[in-house]
């Protein structure tokens, strides 16, 4: 049997490489071509390559008349307007290290979050409250500002591998870190415009997530304008009615998503035909089959999933001319090493589950965590268990910590809930282990639908050994999510209930 071994020449970086400036070259799309589409309640407005990078190097300008030091950071506390990618890139070209944070969270959460990092300079949208850090707060109007400055020139000069932002985990394992990204991260991000979305410069791609978070700041806005094609960013009104409304409207090509957001288009019943719409993606959590057959057999469009994490980006996925086998996940991006690890560190055989590791010299490889360099390994081991088929595609089995033990066997929860939702009752499913007194744990299963616990049982007979079976099915009206859609699963085991048995 073959080592869950996939091992390809890196896509190397130039030396000297600046992300700010590699987003305004825009694949070398004319300068007259639409970058940005502004998708707002008041109607559409469109911002041209030359509009956008000029607006970028003005808002740069006007940052580093400020006197800040180079390299200081400086915290973004901004919505989904069109202020957001100026801000962003413009500190960039400025020679700054920009730091995004969710408009959701409380000036309680952000607090310790912010202090370590240091800030020079917090720029933050009208309406947003901001934990006092000791540093200037800056409130105005970005976009009359940029327009304000006389631009510069260029981005301040970089190295790949210096330090360009500074991105949080979204906190689902327990604490939010602070993750550095070298310039390298933006060019690493090509291997994803084949490898994952299909990416052409006809493309207009819309994404549904906020934009301090990695999925939506790479996929809905950096490699739409790098490549050419046009970044569409809904404002406002993020409902399911409003975003489906959008895509039809805006004529999107590509559609981005979390699993959960999909769901609920669906739920709202008959759906229009969207002709444009190529395909959509998803990433995030996993993406259950169930909701990707449903999906397809409603739209006649396939989502492609990836698999990534905020310290990487995403490296392994489905893609339109290599789509995911079903109860898969996809195969390594082109230019991707990948592995999947034993114990030991060495690589599983195929079919064997193990860890998942990418290689070290991965470009879009984080620098390390605010407080932590990277080992100087050959691997960076995630917490992610999966197994490398013979055909090269990956299947996912939850997160190490996630992972329940039943009579002594591993049992992953991500199966557990793929089989539930096959039920065609079953909305969503979430599974845990429980401790149901000291020294005892189970498995219970929390279910949106109406079901029985007898049906699911029955259901689980002919899909389930019987060790994998949930002792405890439970009805909820939602399952905890955190801000950017993921399922919190540290908040399961809270929700159980022995009085709340599904009868």
């Amino acid at each position: 049997m073959p080592q869950s071994l996939i091992k390809s020449a890196p896509l190397r970086c130039p030396k000297d490489f600046n992300l700010a400036q590699h987003m305004l070259e825009g694949g070398g799309a004319a300068p007259d071509t639409v970058a940005v589409e502004v998708l707002s309640t008041n109607g559409v407005t469109r911002w041209t390559r030359a509009e956008l990078n000029r607006a970028i190097l003005g808002f740069a300008a006007a940052v580093q008349d400020r006197g800040l030091p180079p390299g200081a950071r400086v915290i973004l506390r901004l919505g989904d307007t069109i202020g957001f990618p100026l801000a962003f890139f413009g500190t960039i070209a400025a020679g700054y290290v920009p730091v995004p944070v969710s408009a959701m969270l409380t000036d309680v959460e952000l607090a310790p979050m912010l202090r370590g990092l240091a800030p020079a300079l917090v720029l933050a949208d009208q309406g947003l409250s901001v934990p006092d850090l000791g540093v200037p707060i800056m409130r105005d109007d970005i976009v009359e500002v940029a327009q304000a400055f006389a631009p510069l020139p260029a981005p301040t000069q970089s190295a790949a591998d210096d330090l360009a932002y500074i991105l949080f985990t979204s906190g689902s394992g327990g604490r939010a870190k602070a993750v550095r990204h070298a310039h390298r991260a933006g060019w690493a991000r090509k291997m994803m415009w084949d490898g994952w979305y299909g990416l052409t410069p006809r493309d207009r791609v819309l994404h549904a997530g906020a934009f301090n978070w990695s999925y939506t700041l790479g996929t809905g806005l950096t490699d739409p304008v790098a490549a050419g094609a046009t970044a569409l960013l809904l404002e406002g009104d993020r409902s399911p009615v409003r975003i489906l409304a959008a895509l039809r409207q805006s004529r999107a090509t590509i559609f981005a998503a979390v699993p959960g957001v999909y769901r609920k288009i669906l739920a709202l019943g008959a759906l229009p035909n969207l002709p444009d719409l190529r395909h959509g993606l998803s990433a995030g959590e996993a993406l259950p089959p169930t909701l990707r057959a449903e999906w397809q057999r409603r739209l006649g469009i396939d989502i492609h999933e990836a698999l990534g994490m905020t310290e990487v980006s995403t490296f392994l996925s489905s893609s339109p001319t290599h789509p995911a086998p079903e109860g898969t996940q996809g195969f390594a991006q082109p230019g991707r090493t990948l592995a999947v690890l034993d114990d030991d560190g060495i690589p599983c055989p195929r079919g064997t589950p193990g860890l998942l590791a990418i290689g070290r010299d991965d470009p879009g490889l984080m620098l390390g965590y605010d407080d932590v360099s990277l080992a100087d390994d050959p691997w960076f081991v995630t917490s992610d268990l999966v197994e490398m088929r013979e055909d090269g595609a990956f299947c996912y089995h939850g997160r190490r910590d996630d992972v329940m033990t039943a009579q002594g066997y591993r049992v992953s929860p991500t199966e557990v809930e793929a089989v539930l939702e096959r039920h065609s009752t079953v909305t969503e499913a979430a599974v845990c282990e429980v401790e149901v007194r000291p020294g005892l744990r189970l498995i219970a299963a929390f279910i949106r639908g109406n079901v029985t616990s007898t049906e699911l049982s029955e259901h689980c007979t002919t899909h389930l050994a019987r060790y994998k079976w949930p002792r405890h099915f439970q009805r909820v009206d939602d399952l905890p999510r955190g801000a950017t859609g993921k399922l919190l699963r540290r908040a399961l085991p809270a929700l159980y209930d022995p009085d709340r048995s599904l009868p």
